[in-house]
């Protein structure tokens, strides 16, 4: 049985609204770089390109006067300044409007308007992540027909190294999902690396 997806004009205008949030920003696509091989590899004979998101270009007061912009015709009260450092945007939506198509509709309009292709989902629980990627999986046909490309997804795991690496080095749009618990054990790994590697040079 394949399911079929109604648009929801709330839906749209969330996802409409996390873009114009970075209004000015220009598009670039595929922006590339040198990945990094790590310390484990056996050989750097050879650069590997890897393609990431192009960088904001916009400062903190053009994104705060764009959110302003929008909380106010919402009838919201506008943001006095952006909290914390760097670009943190909080998105909230109740329980049974359709989050999960939401973000994912969001991260096809990100890409659509400024190129962005590479996304992390960090979700609280295996079990999230379990029902995000069966998400993904429902729905990959829905928005395939609706943009005329497909987004590549997979679940993070720190022992499959290749999947991490065609996120890195895939020119398309593509999702990483990870829970926090590994997320936060990848971490302490590179942690763990970096500290042997500083004892090896010492010795």
């Amino acid at each position: 049985m394949k399911l079929r997806f109604k648009h929801q004009g709330f839906q749209v205008e969330a996802a409409r609204n996390v873009v114009r949030a970075f209004q000015g920003q220009p598009y670039h696509d595929k922006v590339g770089y040198i990945m990094d091989q790590g310390t484990s590899r056996q050989t750097k004979a050879f650069d590997t390109k890897g393609f990431g998101n192009a960088p904001l270009t916009l400062d903190r007061g053009d994104i705060k006067e764009n959110v302003r912009a929008i909380q106010m015709e919402q009838g919201l009260k506008p943001i006095d300044h952006l909290e914390g450092e760097g670009v943190h945007l909080t998105i909230e939506m109740e329980t049974g409007t359709g989050k999960t198509y939401t973000y994912i509709k969001t991260m096809y309009e990100l890409n659509k308007h400024y190129g962005w292709s590479k996304f992390i989902i960090v979700v609280p629980s295996v079990a999230i992540r379990e029902g995000v990627y069966n998400s993904f999986r429902t729905m990959q046909d829905h928005f395939a027909h609706e943009y005329g490309k497909r987004m590549q997804y997979f679940i993070y795991n720190s022992k499959q190294l290749t999947k991490i690496d065609n996120f890195a080095s895939d020119k398309n749009l593509y999702v990483m999902i990870i829970n926090t618990q590994a997320f936060n054990s990848s971490l302490n790994e590179d942690k763990n690396q970096e500290g042997r590697s500083g004892d090896a040079a010492a010795r």
